[in-house]
Order: structure tokens, then sequence, then C-alpha cells
């Protein structure tokens, strides 16, 4: 699918007018994303792995201090612990790469370590934002990367669930956090997924001021797109987008565990002043 028409459509879920849509294969990979819950159990060409980490890490990073890393599991008895961590999530286990990207402050404590300096600037919020954000960042470029070679992805944000055992499995040192993981691999042709439909563009681009009143008819119009979505997919799933999005923030309960997660941090190292 490279129609520029046809995959606004679809990434909208309503028809767009605009002939001038500048275009090209980069656009259209990244227009065609969709999350792959079903894998084959093909494995990956050599070198597909290094590829993706030198995409990974020609993202931008602020200052250069390259506050991420990733852990690359192919081992099926790790992905099992890390699925059964994650809600239970059948890709991980399925896919033949599953990538979990690092929040990685230990690198420069270590360096720090090593010349006889303090390291106490790493204590604030501020670096384990730049740390997560670097990792968002360099996952982000690994991921159009595959694609771009005919692989299919998934984010796994369950991770965070439990981030002191995911720590263990994975024997990540203090200050390294994992931030999300990643599945890779082929798609399994059985199990289709579509391109889901997004916000339009006037609830989420603001030109010169932000004003959020003026986003209710865009989440409207996009609660209906859904709605049309879901019955199309078969999903039987009720209610609308607004009425599942409120569901996920209504309660601490409703963070599956995520709520504790200052805690956590504190234990994985990671002081947040």
């Amino acid at each position: 699918m490279t129609n520029p028409t046809e995959l606004l459509h679809h990434r909208y879920g309503v028809d767009t007018i605009n002939t001038d849509t500048p275009w090209n294969n980069t656009l259209a990979n990244l227009l065609s994303h969709r999350s792959i819950r079903a894998y084959l159990s093909d494995p990956l060409p050599s070198g597909t792995l290094e590829t993706l980490v030198a995409a990974a890490q020609s993202a931008s990073t602020s200052s250069n201090l390259q506050t991420w890393s990733v852990v690359a599991v192919e081992d099926a008895q790790r992905k099992e612990k890390l699925s059964q961590l994650a809600r239970n999530q059948a890709h991980i286990r399925q896919c033949p790469l599953f990538l979990v990207w690092l929040a990685d402050l230990a690198r420069l404590a270590y360096i720090a370590e090593n010349r006889g300096l303090p390291h106490e600037g790493l204590d604030y919020l501020e670096m384990f934002l730049m740390a997560a954000i670097d990792a968002a960042l360099a996952a982000q470029n690994a991921t159009v990367a595959a694609e771009s070679l005919g692989l299919g992805t998934v984010y796994i944000g369950a991770l965070r669930n439990h981030p002191e055992e995911v720590a263990e499995v994975l024997n990540l040192p203090p200050h390294v956090f994992a931030v999300f993981g990643l599945c890779v691999g082929y798609p399994n042709p059985a199990q289709p997924a579509a391109i889901k439909p997004r916000l339009s563009q006037s609830a989420v681009l603001h030109r010169e001021t932000y004003k959020l009143a003026e986003q209710d008819e865009a989440i409207a119009q996009y609660n209906e797109v859904m709605k049309a979505f879901y019955t199309s997919q078969k999903m039987n799933i009720p209610g609308d987008w607004s009425e599942h999005s409120v569901k996920r923030v209504i309660s601490a309960e409703s963070l599956s565990g995520r709520d504790r997660l200052r805690e956590a941090l504190k234990t994985l190292g990671f002081d947040l002043r």
C-alpha cells in the first residue's frame, strides 16, 4: 500500500482531501505502521539485529550522552519469563527477537567512578527523563528500520508492571530501568493486522498556542471512527475511545501496578530528586 490518499484514509479513518501531499517511500513506510501481535517463528537474517541497533544509534541523543542501552532476548525461557511479567502476552514468546529498551545511567556512573569523580547529577529527575527519551528515540528508529525490512513490531509497555522482576531477569545493575519491550519478527499472514486510526490532526496540531476546548469536535469524530474500526475488525469492544481512555486513568488500580513506579525506580537506584 503506497498510495498517500489510501494510507491517510486508513490512518485517520476518514477521507482526507489534500492534493499536495509530499510523498516518498519513507513516508509510505511510516504511515503503514501497524502493531503486529502474531509472528512466524522464522529466524531473522544474519546481521539484522546489528543493523537495527545501528539505526537506533543514529537517533538523536541529548548532549551526546547516549543514556540508553538495549538487551536483545532470543532465549525461549527468558522470553517466557518476560511474557509472564507482561500480562502473559503470547507475541513475546512467538517473536524471534525481543528487544528491551533501557534508560541507562549506569554507564555514566561507571565512567565517573572510574575517574574518581562524583555523579550527583544522575540522581535528578532530569537525567531519568533524558534517559527515557533517549531510549524512546532509539527504539523508534529501530522500529522504522525493522518495518523497512518487511518485519513487524509491537511495543510492550507492560514490562513496567513489574520493574524489579524484569531487572532481575535481565541482570540489570542499579541506575538502569526497562522502559519498554519491542517484539520483532515476520508477521503471521494468517492473522493480518490493520492500520489503527489516530485522532485527527485538529486534535493534536495546535498553531501558535494550545487550544483544549477546540478539540471537542475532533474527539467526538474519533469516537465514531474507532467504533467503526472495532466493528470492521470484529473486535467486541463496548463503548468508545473516550470511555476506554478514561478507564485507563480512573484510579491508581487502573495503572496495572505502575502506580508504584516511583517506589520501584528508587529500588533500582534512581533517586529522582
